[in-house]
Formats: structure tokens, C-alpha cells, sequence
């Protein structure tokens, strides 16, 4: 889905091709070698929103040196569902780099229904905080395996409070509308 989301939102300013964005991913930081996008790959979720009736051929680019290259366009469908796709992605993510794409296009959603979504997170992450503590006070800890236990558990909390503190420093960003 994140892979769709980045061709909808490329296309929402202005019509493009697979290698066109392979290019622009790979300038100056090579992205696409992160994330693992190779033309082939994008041309693939190509098809697959034009198939869904989400993006369409728009002509034929050619380039120097180069073979005819398909060049696409976004639908109706398609800035219909763009928005309903990020907040799909939001409201599913197990972390925060799973958001950051669809942080980074806000600009294409209602930003309290993102402030919403992320209170949930929030409150979601706060009751596990204090479900685990409640555990961690009643769960009976073997001698031999406690120090494990108090270096795993300080990890954990750690872990958990960086990212409620995150949500909280984000949700604020977001209604200021300084993301």
C-alpha cells in the first residue's frame, strides 16, 4: 500500500512514469536502494492502480537515447482514494517509521481526522504502558533470571516512552500546522 500511496501522491502533482520516479528517488540520497524500488517494481503498482481504475495513461514520453515511455495520470477515483489510503495507512501502523509517508503527504487529508488518529494511538500506547507495569509488578521473577528480566523491562519502557512522548510532540506539530 505505501508504495501505491507514493505513486498517488507523485501523480497528484503532475503526470509521471516508473523509471521517472526510480530516478527521483535515487537523487541525491538512493532511497530506492533502501526501500528496496526498482522500475520493474514500481511499474508493477503501475498497473495495478490503473487496474483499479486509480491512475490512467496519459501519452508517451521519450527520452534521449531512450524507448518509448508510458507516462500516467491520476483519476478522480484516484484523489478520491489517496486520502482514505493514508489514513488507512495511519491508523494501521505499528510504529513510527510506518507513518512517515503518510506524514509527508497531510497535505492531502483532513489533519484533525490525523490528530484523531493519533490520540488513538496514543491513548492505545498509554494503556499497554501501564497493562505492562501492572504485569511487571504481579509477574513472579526467578532470582537467576531477573537481571534479564529489570534490562529487558527498562528497554521496553524506554521504548514506550519515546514513542508517547513522540505521538504527543507530533499530534502538537500537526495542529499547529507546523507539518
Amino acid at each position: 500500500m505505501s508504495i501505491q500511496i507514493f505513486i498517488l501522491s507523485k501523480l497528484m502533482k503532475g503526470n509521471s512514469y516508473p523509471y521517472e520516479l526510480e530516478k527521483q528517488l535515487s537523487n541525491p540520497v538512493p532511497l530506492n536502494t533502501f526501500a528496496g524500488l526498482t522500475e520493474s517494481k514500481l511499474s508493477y503498482h503501475f498497473e495495478s492502480l490503473v487496474k483499479q481504475g486509480l491512475i490512467e495513461p496519459a501519452g508517451v514520453m521519450i527520452e534521449e537515447n531512450s524507448s518509448e515511455r508510458q507516462v500516467f495520470a491520476i483519476t478522480e477515483k484516484g484523489r478520491e482514494e489517496l486520502p482514505k489510503r493514508i489514513y488507512r495507512l495511519l491508523d494501521g501502523a505499528k510504529n513510527i517509521t510506518d507513518m512517515v509517508l503518510g506524514l509527508a503527504n497531510l497535505k492531502y487529508v483532513d489533519r484533525e481526522k490525523v490528530v484523531e488518529i493519533l490520540k488513538q494511538k496514543l491513548e492505545s500506547r498509554i494503556a499497554r504502558r501501564e497493562r505492562v507495569e501492572e504485569i511487571r509488578r504481579q509477574a513472579p521473577i526467578d532470582k537467576e533470571n531477573e537481571p534479564l528480566v529489570d534490562l529487558i523491562g527498562k528497554y521496553m519502557k524506554t521504548k514506550g516512552e519515546h514513542t508517547i512522548e513522540w505521538l504527543e510532540e507530533l499530534i502538537e506539530e500537526i495542529r499547529q500546522g507546523h507539518i
